[in-house]
């Protein structure tokens, strides 16, 4: 409990910067997903407060997930009523609360260190991509989209060309000021201050967008942020309106198999995405502190059943808000929780003064934080590695950035298995030689696809030399590769080729001792 209030600067400091950013993407979100923003809102405070109390991750923020827009705007339309969505985003929660109990969560051990830094690369990426248009003012897409083919109808490319015929200049302006802000609190000289370590720049971003923006707007109205570019909640005019935006499941629909697959959807997409989000945020953890998976699929599965119990969005771990939460210099978990206190303090009580916040402020600290995460020595690092790890690593990125993120992970995990399966192929049989001996040694799990390497390797053996085979050195041996050895035995003499066989009898894993050849 101590490190909570030893770090307590730090979290709230960072807790105001994820704030900052979640407001935006939660509403985006949301209506894209075919709901009310206020659903947005609700997953927004249940994920920083429900998860963050339950969560073994310090660093993680959790939240309404783009990755689960499509699947979300296509249930709300499949089901019957929007009261049934909400029982599927419960039900969805109860299915991870078990999967965490199963101790499923080791799926994401599986995904190679490439493939997650590449996708925080990715995700970088597409920061940068889809924050330049907000950030001259061309707000078509919503915000927190990460997809390639937008609901727009455009592209992540096109609509950065798009955005050269909507350029607002008041925009423009905020963007580049924003953006400067954070470049000039990178100096060594300026961390080092006292008041700016309490002023974070993200913070100060926002109040020099909403002053730049009220003070252009006075001088000449043309150059006003319209409303359009300015963040909008919902703003009730009373308490009763107030908690008219809650909507609550429908338990009549439970035996509805539509809401069950939905649910079974939900969980297993969440998941997916919450666990590739917490081994890329323990990768930028500077401490490298280590998430339990199984207790993290424990802790979304309550969020998204409070979340469900009160009309709110599905929810994951997300790597925006995370990498956000990182680069503001957070400790521990509180900055989440505070995080979550601070959107449900201010929508209920100054949903106002959010309204005047420009989109572009906002831009300009998502494209600063794509900035870190996307760095070009992360991809010198990965070069130097060599092509095995440099392949997945890239391939991954444009994946991504190409499609989206979980089909994205996907190829970049093929291609990583390619690599293993092809790098264990090439180790498996050792060729050395010296004048007229050869020795091939076979090493590790020697399975059939090696069978192809293994025959090219003995008939390339020339005529009139000694052959030892070793096989001492291998765990297991398949059955196949045992009848290509003995089919080259079988006719090794027609080339005068003396072959020998090491093998160790005792090892039953060989499993060659009842073999005729040996």
């Amino acid at each position: 409990m101590k490190k909570y209030f030893t770090s307590l600067g730090a979290d709230f400091s960072a807790a105001i910067v994820v704030f900052l950013v979640a407001i935006p993407l939660c509403l985006g979100i949301a209506v894209a997903s075919g709901l009310g923003e206020f659903s947005g809102i609700i997953a927004g405070v249940v994920g920083g407060v429900v998860v963050g109390l339950i969560s073994g991750s310090h660093l993680s923020v959790s939240g309404p997930a783009a990755g689960l827009t499509a699947i979300v705007a296509a249930t709300v339309l499949k089901l019957p009523a929007i009261e049934a969505f909400f029982l599927a985003v419960v039900i969805a929660g109860l299915l991870q609360i078990i999967m965490g109990f199963l101790k499923l969560g080791i799926i994401g051990d599986y995904v190679p260190n490439s493939v997650i830094k590449g996708m925080l690369a990715a995700i970088g990426i597409i920061l940068i991509l889809k924050q330049l248009p907000h950030l001259v003012g061309y707000d078509k897409d919503y915000e927190g989209d990460e997809t390639f083919l937008q609901i727009s109808g455009e592209n992540t490319f096109s609509a950065v060309f798009n955005a050269v015929n909507f350029i607002t200049p008041i925009s423009i302006i905020i963007g580049l000021v924003g953006i400067f802000i954070l470049i000039i609190y990178e100096s060594k000289k300026i961390k080092e201050k006292r008041l700016f370590q309490i002023l974070s720049g993200p913070l100060l971003v926002v109040i020099a967008g909403i002053l730049i923006n009220k003070f252009l707007g006075g001088i000449d109205s043309v150059l006003t942020n319209r409303e359009a570019h300015l963040v909008k909640i919902p703003v009730a005019s009373s308490s009763a309106e107030f908690f008219s935006f809650f909507n609550f499941p429908n338990w009549s629909y439970i035996s509805n198999a539509d809401v069950w697959v939905s649910g079974f959807t939900i969980a297993i997409v969440a998941s997916l995405e919450t666990l590739l989000s917490i081994e890329a945020v323990d990768k930028l953890d500077p401490v490298k502190r280590v998430t339990p998976p199984n207790r993290e699929l424990v802790a979304q599965g309550f969020g998204n059943m409070a979340s469900g119990l009160i009309g709110g969005l599905p929810l994951t771990s997300v790597i925006v808000r995370s990498s956000a939460n990182v680069n503001a210099g957070a400790k521990t978990k509180s900055s989440a929780i505070i995080h979550g206190l601070l959107i449900l303090i201010c929508v209920c009580f100054a949903p106002v003064v959010l309204n005047m916040i420009p989109k572009a402020a906002l831009a300009a600290i998502l494209v600063f934080t794509g900035y870190k995460l996307t760095r070009v020595s992360l991809f010198k690092e990965y070069y130097k590695k060599g092509w095995e790890q440099f392949m997945p690593f890239v391939v991954t990125i444009l994946a991504i950035v190409l499609t989206d993120l979980l089909k994205g992970v996907v190829i970049g995990i093929s291609l990583g298995l390619f690599y293993t399966i092809r790098s264990n192929f090439r180790t498996a049989v050792f060729v050395i030689h010296e004048k007229n001996n050869y020795l091939i040694r076979l090493r590790k799990d020697v399975s059939f696809f090696i069978k192809p390497i293994l025959k090219e390797k003995l008939e390339l053996i020339p005529e009139n030399t000694n052959l030892i085979i070793d096989l001492v050195h291998a765990e297991h041996i398949d059955r196949d590769v045992i009848d290509t050895i003995n089919e080259f035995l079988s006719h090794a003499h027609l080339k005068n080729i003396i072959c020998t066989i090491n093998k160790n009898d005792f090892n039953e894993l060989h499993k060659l001792v009842n073999d005729p050849s040996f």
